[in-house]
């Protein structure tokens, strides 16, 4: 039976009730990191790090922005589409996302590995988007 695609699937063994309350108030919350180390009018830059069985909440991302990885590490996210992915991050990968006017991506990020992961975030302002933060 094919599942109506903008009903987000939000069932299974990773999603609970707190989570996805969590997720429903999630489209305001735009921290997608644990501290911001440096912002300018045109940049953010944020640091993350999570020790095992960390989370960072659900948030959003409207801005263009970039993530480096500064440690090897696992994780998994679920997303407001209802997917939920699981990743193996070496130090030095590094991934680019753009968003355009009225675009965004909302997910979460948990620390399933037995080190601490790390990220360096860098959010570039002034887009089409107005900032969350």
């Amino acid at each position: 039976m094919a599942r109506d695609m903008a009903t987000p699937d939000l069932t299974g063994p990773h999603w609970n009730d707190a989570l996805r309350r969590e997720l429903a108030a999630a489209r305001t919350n735009g921290r997608v990191g644990s501290r911001i180390v440096s912002e300018t009018d045109r940049v953010r830059i944020w640091l993350l790090d999570l020790a095992p069985g960390d989370r960072l909440p659900f948030h959003t991302h409207v801005n263009d922005y970039f993530w480096t990885a500064t440690s090897d590490g696992r994780a998994r996210s679920r997303y407001a589409d209802g997917r939920v992915v699981e990743v193996d991050y070496t130090a030095g990968d590094t991934r680019h996302h753009s968003y355009g006017a009225g675009e965004s991506m909302t997910h979460d990020l948990e620390n399933t590995g037995d080190t601490i992961l790390s990220f360096v975030t860098v959010e570039f302002l002034g887009g089409p988007n107005p900032s969350l933060l």
